[in-house]
This record gives C-alpha cells, sequence and structure tokens, in this order.
C-alpha cells in the first residue's frame, strides 16, 4: 500500500490509476497543489508528478484445434504475451512448445473458463464448434472467431439461432476469422486472426495508417512535447468519480 499525500491528491490519482487499468495505459500525471482550498493542494504547495503503470492480469487465449494454423496462432499469441491454452484431443506438447496448457482430452468444454479477458479460436474443423461457441458466448469473452468458410459460418451460426442463442449473441461472432489480408496459407491465415485480435483488444480500426487524416498530425503533436511532460495536469478535485 502507498500513499500520495493528503487533499484529495488520493483520490485524483486513484481515479487516474483506475481509467489507466480500463485503457491498459500508463500515464505520468502532474497535480498542482498550489491552492489548499478549491484545489488539489496540501500545506506544503508545490507541483508533484505520479507516473501510474497498471499491472493486470495476463490476458488468455484459447484455441480450440489443432494444425498449422492453431500452432501458428500458438506462438504469435505467446509473443503478444497471451496466456495460451490449446484443446483438442490431438493436440500434443511438441506441436504447442509456446502455449502454457495442452489439453488433449475429448472436446470437454467445461474445462475451460470464459470471461472478458478470454478471446477463443475455434478451428475444430467442425467437430462441435457449435458447442464451444456457446459456451464461449455464454461466458462474455471478448473475442470468439471461427475458422471456417462463409458458407460453413452460415450454417454454423444458423444452427445456433435455431437453438435459441440470441441473435444479439450470435452477431458477436467472427466468421470467418480474421482481416481480409489477402492470405493464402496457414500462416497468413493465423496472422490475419492474431491481427484483428489485437485490434480489437486495443480499440484499434485495423484501417492503413496512411488513411487516417489524424496519425500524421498525432505523431507531430507528440514529437513537440518533452519526454518529462506529464499526460496531465490535474488542479481541481472536481476529477469525477470512477464509472
Amino acid at each position: 500500500m502507498g500513499w500520495v499525500g493528503g487533499g484529495c491528491a488520493e483520490s485524483a490519482v486513484r481515479s487516474e490509476a483506475i481509467r489507466c487499468m480500463r485503457t491498459e495505459t500508463s500515464e505520468l500525471i502532474t497535480l498542482d497543489m498550489q491552492d489548499e482550498v478549491l484545489g488539489v493542494g496540501m500545506p506544503c504547495g508545490g507541483m508533484m508528478d505520479v507516473y501510474i503503470e497498471p499491472v493486470l492480469p495476463q490476458p488468455e487465449l484459447v484455441i480450440a484445434g489443432h494444425g498449422r494454423i492453431a500452432e501458428t496462432l500458438a506462438r504469435l499469441g505467446h509473443l503478444m504475451n497471451f496466456a495460451v491454452t490449446v484443446h483438442d484431443p490431438s493436440a500434443v506438447r511438441e506441436s504447442f512448445p509456446d502455449a502454457q496448457r495442452v489439453i488433449d482430452k475429448d472436446f470437454n468444454v467445461a474445462e475451460i473458463s470464459f470471461g472478458p479477458n478470454t478471446y477463443v479460436v475455434i478451428a475444430t474443423l467442425h467437430k462441435n464448434d457449435h458447442i464451444w461457441l456457446q459456451r464461449a458466448l455464454d461466458g462474455e469473452a471478448a473475442y470468439v472467431a471461427l475458422i471456417a468458410s462463409a458458407h460453413r459460418s452460415r450454417l454454423v451460426l444458423d444452427y445456433l439461432l435455431a437453438e435459441g442463442v440470441s441473435a444479439e449473441k450470435v452477431e458477436r461472432v467472427w466468421a470467418p476469422a480474421g482481416l481480409d489480408l489477402g492470405a493464402a496459407g496457414p500462416e497468413e491465415i493465423a496472422l490475419s486472426i492474431m491481427s484483428q485480435i489485437i485490434a480489437i483488444k486495443r480499440g484499434g480500426s485495423a484501417t492503413a495508417l496512411k488513411t487516417i487524416k489524424d496519425h500524421s498530425a498525432a505523431e507531430a503533436t507528440t514529437a513537440s512535447v518533452p519526454e518529462n511532460a506529464a499526460d496531465k495536469v490535474i488542479r481541481h478535485c472536481d476529477v469525477g468519480k470512477p464509472e
């Protein structure tokens, strides 16, 4: 536990820390403590810099299936700092050296826990993929994708609807999985899927930076800011309550 001072300095830092946890970003803030009455001030006055770096749980990438796409996804997931779990009766540890867990039992989806920090890619070659989809959707996974052709994807999604899964939930499934990179082979398909996962995780648009009008201006602004400049200066107590 730490202490950053009296006044409303601590509540201001706490609010910013919660926001940084939600956005998964670090931030340097400056507290202007010269106004003890209406601001965040303390009797000592002056300014105080606080660097906030959130420590967050590792996101989990769950891959249902085996094969070259699954193997490449596991490697990419590891490189992107995901805790990788591979679940498939035919999966062998030697093919997934970067996975934290390899579950080689039959498709007993009950062994997997899903949540808002879980990213699920289903590459089961059409075996029980509807079961995986239902469990991942019920568990509110952050990302649910099915590796299949457009025709096969439509058949599976229609089956879920017929089974009573709401249209709102079915709409959350990325099927076919991945971005349009013109991928031709397993490795490129895996890259397109991981690119989509990162875009969703980081709130990106998956648009070419060259076509984003504000990107060059933002880079120019960032380049002109001194390295030790704060991201935000807080002078008043009304920093807002966490949502």
